[in-house]
């Protein structure tokens, strides 16, 4: 069925191209458009996405090179720098955010876990972090951060199970991570893991009243009082797990419940951990077990920023900046869809880097898999939690 498509054709063929439609109505994307639609556009910043382009000319260049296919590839009939720079400037970035959640919503339905959380809970587990990504301030000079540097973050809150983000944010580097807390709908029953950097005991209060679960680290000056203790069992680095209130003037009237709060030592990292959760049930090393599961949010950061292109930007404008990275999301989210779709027995990683170089074959998608005998290829292991489990 796949002889005579290009590989990319292939693959983009999973896209829900209805899908992309509907919202493109919605949101009047080709009003007045005469031949470079935004499924052109989509199509031109994904090839660039796999291809690892450097740059808007780049890009171009390449696409040029190979005028006869660009429409096979679905880039129209033809495509000049100054059409796609336009389209990323112009065209709202809702159009390709919105089509990055519907595909986020289909992969979560298909894609199978290959993460299993060794507890006994069974709502999901999510993650929820930030990542800065360095903008030189002269030229983006909408990037507020610092005085003399530019910068955006990516807020994501990711499904640990899936490794799928399921929410993401694009604001100034000069936002508190805080306040995109404000932006999640707290699923009841499920379980949010985040960094120190979080805390807010009013936003605290509000995922309580959903009915959901937070597992956060304490700041070093937290204020409380011991209303009971636990039974810690000290051999496995829990040094304390108690029922705590809070005693600060204005933490203890944002969050008058009783809090959890557990100190566990980590002997790898010769580090103490204090953790504070609104879950009463979980054993105090299953709480540290959960949250040494938020590391494979750093592992997802790292992993887009070092294989996607959302470190060096084909527009300097805000819209073509959020332009690129949920395209480089959507693109993230497709591998994913491919390897369960397709059954591809290979890493994500393998996936992207085979798929980039044969963009151009014309060869069934499955037989560059089929036939491939190469090593495991392995990222980089990060430092995390020595966790021992009973």
């Amino acid at each position: 069925m796949n002889y005579g498509k290009y590989i990319f054709s292939q693959i983009t063929s999973l896209l829900p191209n209805r899908v992309f439609d509907r919202i493109v109505k919605n949101h009047d994307g080709d009003k007045w458009v005469k031949h470079f639609t935004c499924w052109n556009q989509l199509m031109v910043m994904m090839f660039g996405q796999l291809s690892n382009r450097e740059s808007l000319r780049d890009l171009i260049t390449c696409v040029a090179a190979h005028q006869s296919k660009q429409y096979h590839l679905g880039f129209g009939k033809s495509v000049a720098r100054s059409t796609l720079s336009d389209a990323n400037e112009s065209r709202c970035y809702k159009i390709f955010e919105d089509f990055a959640y519907a595909l986020i919503a289909e992969a979560q339905e298909i894609c199978k876990s290959e993460f299993e959380i060794d507890l006994p809970i069974e709502g999901n587990v999510y993650a929820f972090d930030s990542s800065v990504i360095d903008l030189c301030l002269n030229v983006f000079w909408w990037a507020t951060f610092r005085q003399e540097k530019g910068a955006i973050k990516l807020h994501t809150l990711m499904d640990i199970k899936t490794s799928i983000p399921v929410f993401i944010h694009i604001s100034e580097g000069s936002k508190h991570d805080v306040n995109a807390l404000d932006l999640l709908s707290f699923e009841p029953g499920g379980y949010y893991v985040m960094d120190r950097g979080y805390i807010d005991f009013g936003r605290m209060a509000i995922i309580d009243k959903h009915d959901a679960f937070f597992v956060i680290r304490a700041k070093n000056n937290l204020k409380f009082n011991r209303i009971s203790s636990r039974s810690a069992n000290k051999e496995l680095g829990v040094k304390c797990d108690q029922n705590i209130s809070l005693s600060g003037f204005y933490s203890k009237q944002l969050y008058c419940a009783p809090l959890r709060r557990i100190k566990y030592y980590d002997e790898v990292q010769n580090r103490t951990f204090v953790f504070l959760t609104n879950n009463f049930d979980l054993t105090a090393i299953e709480i540290a077990n959960l949250y040494q599961y938020r590391w494979k949010i750093e592992l997802f950061f790292k992993w887009i920023k070092q294989h996607l292109k959302i470190k060096s930007f084909w527009g300097v404008s805000s819209n073509a900046v959020k332009i690129q990275i949920y395209i480089a999301i959507i693109t993230y989210t497709l591998i994913l869809i491919a390897k369960n779709k397709m059954n591809l027995n290979k890493s994500p990683y393998e996936i992207l880097q085979i798929v980039g170089i044969s963009l151009l074959d014309k060869t069934p998608i499955r037989s560059l898999f089929e036939t491939l005998e190469n090593q495991d290829v392995k990222e980089q292991l990060s430092k995390q939690l020595k966790i021992n489990l009973i």
